[in-house]
């Protein structure tokens, strides 16, 4: 038998996050096996990777930071994937894999890993030669070959950062599907027998270790929604499995991910050096002071309002320390790209919840960031 997970995306976060996980599970006993990773891009580092995973089999995550008030510099060998395959070259291999041998179907295809492309049609599930261009259609061609040999359900596992990542990847490919005529019983299939898993994935791995590896923070958490029927890929202490997937969201968004865009929003407006990261942000008093004040004043009360003020304060301690990681080079130039969207997505929701629950309280600086259009540098 072949390895019953398999991987679309080879990027350093999967490597440092769901791999890790998993080769650390095989050697306690608790993994349900070793990985088939995907690579679908063409560009010459993932290739490169690919490469390096065919020739080694193994490669370094070196965690790097401070937990609970301890200092950690460690590297662990990882060894999960032990098969590489590249979709343009090796597709039929693919199909083998996802209709014979796959249980659990993982991905991490990018920010743009779930765009639709005119040129995938329905003559692809006539035409096994070629190759889908977009993920989705790759996913409806891989599932017809294993609806049609009668294997048992896939549990898909999608680790994008897209809200209810599960949903949105199955309606997505079901839409593919009925667009294409595939019929009725192929179309229950994707979306009532195949178990689409919704996740939140949270660790910053801040750059690569060259060909493959990766530099990562010590914390680390995979949030999964309870799905009947589910096959995960491994048992692990940074896994939880929840029945409110919405709660961790919100902690991630409305906290750490606001934070961030926070001390960007006052990098763009202040003009502020432009090699600044995190940590020199959050060792400038003033600029600390002020996201403590946003923090406290006007995002805090709204998780009280919730019910879920102490886990929120919980949360944000490993936030502050994570911010405050020494080894991390996360530069405020990079939180920037794409800043008045994430604006939106971080800012106006805390906005949103508190005219919802009925908070009488002034959230100035979040009210005034969303006016302002501020400047890229």
């Amino acid at each position: 038998m072949g390895n019953p997970i398999l991987q679309f995306g080879t990027s350093r976060f999967l490597q440092a996050h769901a791999d890790l996980f998993i080769s650390e599970a095989l050697k306690a006993g608790r993994a349900l096996g070793r990985v088939t990773v995907v690579q679908t891009t063409a560009n010459p580092e993932s290739l490169a990777r690919i490469d390096a995973l065919r020739e080694r089999g193994h490669y370094e995550v070196r965690i790097r930071g401070v937990r609970h008030a301890a200092v950690i510099d460690t590297t662990t060998q990882c060894d999960a994937i032990s098969e590489a395959l590249n979709a343009n070259t090796d597709w039929a291999v693919v199909v083998e894999r996802v209709t014979r041998d796959a249980r659990v179907v993982m991905s991490n295809t990018g920010d743009r890993g779930y765009e639709c492309f005119a040129e995938d049609t329905a003559e692809l599930l006539r035409d096994s030669a070629r190759v889908p261009r977009g993920f989705a259609a790759k996913l409806v061609v891989l599932l017809h070959a294993r609806f049609n040999a009668g294997a048992e359900p896939l549990t898909l596992l999608p680790c994008e950062l897209v809200s209810s990542n599960g949903d949105t990847l199955r309606a997505l490919v079901a839409n593919i599907a009925r667009e294409w005529g595939t019929g009725s019983s192929f179309i229950d299939y994707i979306e009532h027998t195949c178990i689409w898993v919704n996740s939140l994935v949270d660790r910053i791995v801040s750059e690569p270790i060259q060909p493959i590896g990766a530099y990562a923070e010590p914390y680390a958490l995979w949030a999964i929604e309870r799905r009947a029927g589910m096959v995960l890929p491994c048992e692990h202490e940074a896994m939880i499995v929840t029945d409110d997937l919405l709660h961790y969201e919100r902690l991630k968004l409305l906290l750490l991910n606001l934070g961030h865009t926070w001390l960007a929003e006052r990098w763009q407006a202040d003009a502020r050096p432009l090699d600044e990261n995190v940590l020199h942000a959050m060792r400038d008093p003033l600029l600390r002071a002020d996201l403590e004040s946003l923090w406290r004043d006007e995002v805090l009360p709204v998780f009280d309002a919730l019910g879920q003020g102490d886990g929120a304060r919980e949360y944000l301690d490993d936030v502050r320390e994570r911010f405050e990681n020494p080894f991390l080079d996360h530069r405020l130039s990079d939180i920037a790209r794409n800043h008045e969207q994430k604006k939106q997505r971080r800012f106006k929701p805390v906005i949103d919840l508190a005219r919802e629950l009925g908070l009488h309280i002034e959230q100035p600086r979040l009210n005034a960031a969303l006016a302002s259009g501020t400047l890229q540098h």
